[in-house]
């Protein structure tokens, strides 16, 4: 199964979503991929929008590949098995943790500003991605979230690694795929248009979903 854009794909991850019958969703999406998606699965389910920062951090003679995360509340998840197939030491992770964590908040300050997250304790929280594929940094954020006491924690992504999607069970409540394809080796095997969201269009996406809310409220 290939989506055509990340409107597609948010589209076909609302059913399976809405099948769960969560009672007062919030919809946390990673940026900056996972908000078209979060903003297809907020608007049809009535729920507030926001992000939830995470960084990966990357080998340092290959970003790409992930030996770790940091996400928001300073939750530092690392790939022990990478760090030492890789030989890399605590001194140069931690390295690389900083470096990140000032990305992460200068995401933070771009994306809301002195706009604190929702309320998250007592309520289905919802956290979004475009792709799972090895899933490092929705661990790190579920982690963070987990600290917020919310009732339920969902992770909610169109397309995931079969063996990522299976270890996150037992950090999240429930884990939402629309497709697992066989041998996944990237998330953009599973979209025919793969660009990168941009900021701008982050912020769009989030005034918008906030708009919506506020009209509904002013409705009901």
């Amino acid at each position: 199964m290939r989506f055509r854009d990340r409107t597609e794909a948010g589209q076909r991850l609302i059913e399976p979503v809405r099948n769960l019958n969560l009672a007062d969703p919030v919809v946390l999406a990673l940026p900056r991929g996972g908000v078209p998606i979060g903003f297809e699965v907020a608007t049809a389910l009535g729920a507030p929008l926001e992000v939830f920062v995470a960084r990966k951090i990357g080998a340092p003679w290959h970003p790409e590949t992930g030996i770790g995360a940091i996400a928001e509340g300073d939750v530092v998840v690392a790939d022990r098995f990478a760090l030492q197939m890789l030989a890399i030491s605590k001194e140069q992770f931690d390295q690389l943790v900083d470096r990140e964590r000032q990305e992460l908040h200068r995401r933070v300050e771009r994306y809301r500003g002195s706009r604190p997250l929702p309320e998250l304790k007592d309520r289905a929280v919802i956290l979004v991605d475009d792709g799972l594929a090895t899933g490092v940094t929705a661990e790190a954020s579920l982690r963070a979230l987990r600290g917020r006491r919310p009732h339920r924690l969902v992770l909610a992504a169109p397309t995931c690694a079969a063996d990522s999607a299976e270890r996150l069970r037992s950090v999240a409540d429930d884990v939402v795929c629309v497709t697992s394809p066989e041998g996944f080796y990237a998330v953009g095997q599973s979209y025919a248009m793969f660009d990168q969201t941009t900021d701008d269009e982050v912020i769009e996406l989030l005034t918008r979903a906030g708009g919506q809310i506020e009209l509904r409220s002013e409705s009901g």
